[in-house]
């Protein structure tokens, strides 16, 4: 096969990846929007503690955390396929599992259950990973930000179904709020079900990712450590991701809870977060093409710009339903630019054969990172309100700020 006609055929297929990987990330989208909308609101409603509003988000983020490092050790072993279907059919089951937790009134079941649901997340971080197994290096960033701007589709529209969802429900007879985990449930085996038929040929198989990592040293986080340790730029970039999903996170699950405190209706609530879920991925094209052309360091710290005229605004503005709106706009954006260019910025850094271990390991830290961003941000909420707990999370952009002066500025051609 002639190099051009190699290129062509390659270029074929990876045409033909990111619509599979797009396809199954709007089903993906959609079951998480509708269900992270009133997921904070379940949690409180079934313990009557607004001091749990941050333990849904919490565990929806320890799921992603948890899964992350044995689904690219799956992706290693089995190729993307596998992985990124199992992620998806966990997530199936633990929407289930909400479900039946609310009935019986179970905290503890209805916490474990979220954790099952993060893994689809896990997932959908692994699929952006996915799309640059093929991608010519001047493209990798437009390539991610294609499959993270897909998700928008089902997280803009996920949101919105959480009114009509909570009345089927109960007309289904299902307890109040989980109507929106059915959709999510079969939202999330349907893109399984795209994964397992669809993503054929495995492009980790053809890049030659699956199985370089055989050692059983080379596939945990001790490798994934001892790599970063010797590779400022990429350590710089996974920490400038765990603390924009931080940062994301502390926010965005405190929201419908301060809404809701303020007299806002659900539907309200689930538009919001339909807005600052657009903000999120409707725009990532446009930053994984910057990204591309003027650097991944100048799109990250941009990113953080934009997180901090949100938190501002939220500040000084808590009361004010518009503001907190056009806030949580930029709280999306900002993530976006951040995790685009900073996701671009890791494969980058690290060689081939390393790269799988290193995106598990940089998932499960950003997923940790929102955990605990959720957590530390529900008992703030309680003790001294929204506005100043925005004003708390400008720290988080300053450190974040600071490490993406050490990230790389371009791609290079690994």
């Amino acid at each position: 096969m002639t190099s051009a006609v190699r290129q062509t055929h390659d270029s074929a297929v990876q045409r033909r990846v990111l619509w599979v990987l797009a396809s199954g990330q709007v089903l993906g989208g959609l079951g998480m929007g509708a269900a992270i909308s009133l997921g904070s609101l379940l949690v409180v409603q079934v313990s009557n503690n607004t001091a749990f509003a941050g333990f849904s988000s919490s565990m929806f983020t320890l799921g992603t955390a948890f899964a992350a490092i044995p689904l690219a050790r799956l992706a290693l072993r089995s190729g993307r396929r596998v992985a990124l279907t199992t992620g998806t059919l966990m997530a199936a089951v633990g929407a289930v599992g909400v479900i039946i937790a609310a009935s019986v009134g179970s905290v503890p079941a209805l916490l474990v259950s979220i954790v099952l649901v993060g893994t689809g997340s896990a997932a959908g971080l692994q699929s952006r990973f996915a799309a640059t197994d093929l991608a010519n290096p001047e493209r990798r960033a437009r390539d991610l930000s294609l499959v993270v701007w897909a998700t928008a589709i089902g997280v803009i529209i996920g949101p919105n179904l959480a009114g009509p969802g909570d009345l089927l429900g109960l007309e289904l007879g299902l307890p109040e709020l989980t109507g929106a985990f059915a959709i999510t449930a079969l939202a999330q085996l349907a893109s399984g079900i795209i994964f397992m038929l669809f993503l054929r040929p495995d492009p980790l198989e053809l890049s030659g990712g699956l199985g370089s990592a055989n050692p059983t040293n080379k596939r945990g986080i001790g490798h994934a450590i001892r790599l970063l340790s010797n590779n400022v730029p990429a350590a710089a970039a996974v920490f400038v991701l765990a603390m924009s999903h931080a940062i994301m996170v502390a926010v965005m699950a405190m929201t419908p809870v301060h809404l809701a405190h303020l007299g806002v209706s659900v539907t309200v609530i689930g538009f919001t977060i339909s807005l600052h879920t657009a903000g999120m991925y409707l725009f990532a094209p446009v930053f994984g093409w910057f990204a591309d052309r003027v650097g991944r360091r100048s799109v990250i710290l941009f990113g953080q710009a934009l997180y901090l005229a949100s938190l501002l605004i939220n500040g000084f503005l808590a009361e004010s339903v518009v503001a907190v709106t056009v806030s949580m706009v930029l709280l999306g954006l900002g993530w976006s630019a951040s995790t685009v260019a900073a996701s671009a910025g890791i494969t980058d850094s690290i060689a081939p054969a390393d790269k799988t271990t290193v995106q598990g390991f940089s998932d499960s830290v950003m997923s940790f990172a929102g955990a605990g961003g959720g957590l530390v941000a529900g008992v703030i909420l309680a003790a001294v309100g929204y506005g100043l707990l925005s004003i708390l999370v400008i720290a988080l952009v300053v450190a974040a700020s600071l490490a993406a002066l050490l990230t790389r500025g371009r791609a290079t051609t690994t």
